[in-house]
């Protein structure tokens, strides 16, 4: 049985998140996906939207993953010693170094390999996208209701 485990923040799912999900359950039988913390989120990108124990049910619902587990905030690869995947898949934009994590995999003993998913285009296929579309939206409407107070 071979074990793929993928990670990330999943904050505002969309399309790209789920593409990363089902090319990573491709690759193994089962599937056990990575939530970042809220403070681990806070640390190396933003102040999450929705919190950890929201985006670990949402994760958990999703059809290809079999499990889904929050994250360690101190040691990345401590989940990893935990969960023993045989593949550690990482999505197209992820900024994680691969040669820097099979270092440390290497380091620690842990025979995983690592596999980086191909770019997967699709509108909104990013929280920041979806981020700035609502943005843009907003500032619209606002215009729209300032031109609409003047007649």
């Amino acid at each position: 049985m071979v074990k793929v485990m993928a990670s990330g923040v999943f904050d505002l799912l969309h399309l790209g998140h789920l593409h990363y999900l089902e090319e990573s359950k491709k690759l193994g039988d089962e599937l056990v996906v990575v939530i970042a913390t809220d403070s681990t989120v806070r640390k190396l990108k933003h102040e999450p939207i929705t919190n950890e124990f929201i985006r670990l049910e949402i994760v958990k619902s999703l059809k290809p993953v079999d499990h889904a587990v929050l994250g360690h905030e101190d040691d990345m690869y401590k989940i990893v010693e935990e969960l023993k995947p045989d593949i550690i898949t990482l999505g197209f934009d992820q900024k994680h170094d691969e040669e820097k994590i099979n270092a440390e995999l290497s380091n620690r003993g842990i025979k995983a390999k690592v596999v980086r998913l191909p770019k997967f285009d699709a509108d909104l296929n990013g929280t920041r996208k979806i981020i700035q579309k609502i943005i843009g939206w907003y500032d619209f409407q606002k215009k729209m209701d300032e031109i609409e107070n003047k007649k």
